[in-house]
């Protein structure tokens, strides 16, 4: 074996090791943050583990912000067969299943997050979020 290869189990180690150094990080930085204002009482050991005060989160957060996403507004569907789509031309009107006024389904990574309407920014098309749709 070469000197510049490692074997596997070293490499895993190397990976276990790196994770508990993370982890021991994220540890020593939760002790040495000041925490916010006291309340006079012990409700913070109350609180359920994981639910912590606003700016906290949102650092925690942080790493995720500059994730793209794919937002999707949905104004309706329609089920054709592929003949009726072959024949579909310029002008050509498509019925979708929604009415005029009625919510659209917005989707984030091609998942339901929210409703909404349709709204008109600078000559621009938009979509105000009405309604919030909580996960199954």
């Amino acid at each position: 074996m070469a000197e510049d290869e490692i074997p596997a189990s070293e490499d895993a180690q190397m990976g276990d090791d790196d994770m508990a150094a993370a982890m021991a990080e994220i540890a020593a930085q939760e002790a040495s943050s000041p925490a916010s204002a006291p309340t006079g009482g012990d409700e913070t050991a109350s609180a359920p583990e994981g639910e912590e005060d606003e700016p906290r989160a949102s650092s925690d957060l942080a790493a995720v912000y500059d994730v793209p996403v794919q937002v999707s507004a949905v104004l309706g569907k329609a089920n054709m067969q592929v003949s009726q789509l072959l024949k579909l031309g310029r002008g050509a009107v498509v019925e979708l299943d929604r009415k005029v006024g009625e919510a659209i389904d917005i989707y984030v990574n091609n998942r339901l997050v929210a409703r909404g309407e349709v709204v008109v920014v600078d000559e621009r098309l938009g979509v105000t979020m009405t309604e919030i749709v909580k996960a199954d």
